[in-house]
């Protein structure tokens, strides 16, 4: 069977393994430090709210929403979204996640490019992130060139996953040295909290390399079936 074809576990395995860890990782650092009170005694909402004022933003609004860890800026409607841990709570591990999502904010003031990249392609991914798949492994059961060229249309729509995946990457990064120099130069966190902040965030930044990582090597797997389909044939 296709889903429990050997070489698929060799190919994602490691992805896996290290997605899992990341999110380990994150879920850790964030317990640990959701203990630690941060320096000012701001809570992630307001942590934002001066990062954003500080730099002009005053049309950003700063909104609660559900989930853990649900965080994100929404750069089409210019707001901040916090999840219910991170807009309440004064730690250092909300302040950190909360200046993070300012600093996407404060990417879109300065016209950072790769956020409105990564951004345009939000539509495209979300489509070929599911059908790409499901195309590529039509076309792989059928017989013929159209078969063929139906797979490799699937394996094409899926590799928008995996360049939407490493263009996030830098982006994320960007967000997070914005937001260690925001807390610092705002006197948000004193020099003491900035190793508990890095610790969140860069366990959060994990995350995102998983992802990219596993993305890619799901695309290898993809194309390293149809070239030995290929030779078969």
């Amino acid at each position: 069977m296709f889903y429990f074809d050997p070489y698929y576990f060799i190919f994602a395995l490691p992805a896996l393994l290290l997605g899992l860890w990341a999110q380990f990782k994150v879920q850790s650092a964030f317990k640990k430090y959701s203990q630690v009170r941060a320096t000012s005694g701001m809570s992630g909402a307001e942590a934002a709210r001066r990062i954003l004022d500080s730099n002009g933003l005053y049309n950003v609004a700063v909104e609660a929403t559900r989930g853990f860890l649900s965080d994100h800026y929404d750069p089409t409607k210019k707001v901040l979204r916090l999840s219910p841990e991170v807009y309440q709570s004064n730690s250092i591990a909300s302040v950190g996640v909360a200046a993070h999502e300012a600093g996407h904010a404060l990417q879109d003031q300065h016209g950072y490019f790769p956020l409105y990249v990564r951004s345009a392609m939000v539509p495209t991914v979300q489509i070929g992130s599911w059908l790409g798949p499901i195309i590529f492994m039509v076309g792989f059961f059928m017989s013929g060139s159209l078969g063929y060229s139906l797979a490799w249309l699937g394996v094409g729509l899926f590799a928008l996953t995996a360049l939407f995946a490493i263009v996030t990457l830098p982006v994320e990064w960007d967000a997070t040295q914005r937001a260690k120099e925001a807390l610092v130069n705002l006197g948000i966190i004193s020099h003491n909290d900035r190793s508990g902040v890095a610790s969140v965030l860069d366990a959060a930044a994990l995350t995102y390399v998983a992802a990219a990582i596993q993305a890619i090597s799901t695309l290898l797997y993809y194309v390293f079936l149809l070239s030995g389909s290929r030779r078969r044939s």
